[in-house]
């Protein structure tokens, strides 16, 4: 539970103080070590509300990076059921 909450605030102030491409790089890391890690969802849409701009593909739409980790998170957990390594979940 500890290294839980160390986590969320390692991510925390990753999303505020570090690039962008080092909270993602983090949020997959704790993503696959973690049980239902849903507060990278959380994080990255705050990250997308302080930081988020309009696309050109989608030019109304700027919460595109928090849809692309609750899908990278639903597909994670899916995965993480189907690894002979990894602890099953009751």
């Amino acid at each position: 539970m500890v290294l839980r909450v160390l986590a969320n605030l390692i991510l925390f102030f990753s999303v505020f103080f570090m690039p962008f491409w080092f909270s993602c790089i983090l949020a997959l890391f704790f993503m696959f070590y973690f049980n239902l890690f849903v507060e990278v969802i959380i994080l990255m849409f705050i990250s997308d509300l302080f930081f988020g701009i309009k696309d050109t593909i989608f030019p109304n739409f700027i919460f595109f990076s928090s849809c692309i980790f609750s899908c990278v998170f639903i597909l994670l957990e899916i995965l993480k059921r189907k690894l002979k390594f990894y602890p099953k979940l009751k």
